[in-house]
């Protein structure tokens, strides 16, 4: 009796350190057919009168003066010659629920340059990885203040390595700043999919591949309230929505 009771213990512990395997199911992607996929593009125009922006205080900064051709102002409101505004993330908010999209692997490139960050405004995507360079000569700080991501503080000298970072959810957005001066701020926009973009020196900005249906396009900016519209995108389609933001 003894020797069954010992041997039942064994087969016991046994299955009790040893658990079945499990095996893995990979990721379900979504996948996007580019025979029906369409396209969203538009333009931000600003109204109204221009804030008037104040000049930003570098002089202890010599060599970051000289990276600039003009005196450098407060970059928060760009008006471009075109009346359109720079700087706007627009992006699909809603339409595209229970889709995942496969990651992303290539860097998006984050510099400091003439003591500013650059790009002012940016997307990435979840897990996609961020460089962060250092083009100046004087040491800056990368202090991205989220909500919902961790929330990190990194110092970066002259001539470091580039920094890599990755936010694990989606963000909508996250404000960057730098402790040593304090004029530099950016903002990040963490996206679950790849359907963003940020208007330029034309103020346009272009969508594509987007599959068909019905989504929300929301136009964020820094200085001034959101806007959203909603649009149907056919298969094969070709959809323009424009924004405009006002001034005082």
């Amino acid at each position: 009796m003894r020797e069954v009771l010992a041997v039942s213990l064994l087969v016991l512990t046994g299955c009790a350190s040893n658990p079945p395997m499990v095996e893995k199911k990979a990721a379900a992607y979504f996948k996007v057919d580019p025979a029906t996929a369409g396209t969203v593009s538009g333009k931000v125009a600003f109204t109204g009168k221009k804030p008037n922006l104040q000049k930003i205080r570098m002089e202890a900064e010599e060599d970051c003066m000289k990276v600039h051709k003009t005196p450098p102002v407060d970059p928060s409101v760009v008006v471009n010659a075109n009346g359109t505004l720079r700087n706007v993330f627009v992006y699909v908010k809603t339409g595209l629920e229970g889709k995942t999209f496969e990651p992303v692997t290539a860097a998006v490139q984050f510099d400091q340059k003439g003591c500013m960050f650059a790009p002012r405004v940016m997307g990435i995507q979840v897990g996609q990885p961020l460089s962060i360079t250092n083009s100046d000569t004087v040491t800056h700080n990368v202090h991205p203040l989220p909500r919902k991501n961790r929330e990190w503080n990194q110092g970066q000298p002259p001539g470091s390595p580039a920094l890599e970072r990755q936010f694990t959810m989606p963000e909508i957005m996250i404000p960057v700043k730098c402790n040593v001066h304090a004029w530099m701020r950016s903002y990040i926009g963490v996206m679950p999919h790849p359907y963003f973009a940020a208007t330029g020196d034309e103020g346009t900005f272009e969508l594509k591949n987007l599959p068909p249906g019905e989504y929300v396009v929301e136009a964020w900016h820094e200085k001034y309230a959101p806007q959203e519209q909603k649009i149907t995108v056919s298969p094969s389609g070709a959809v323009t929505a424009d924004f405009t933001f006002k001034g005082e």
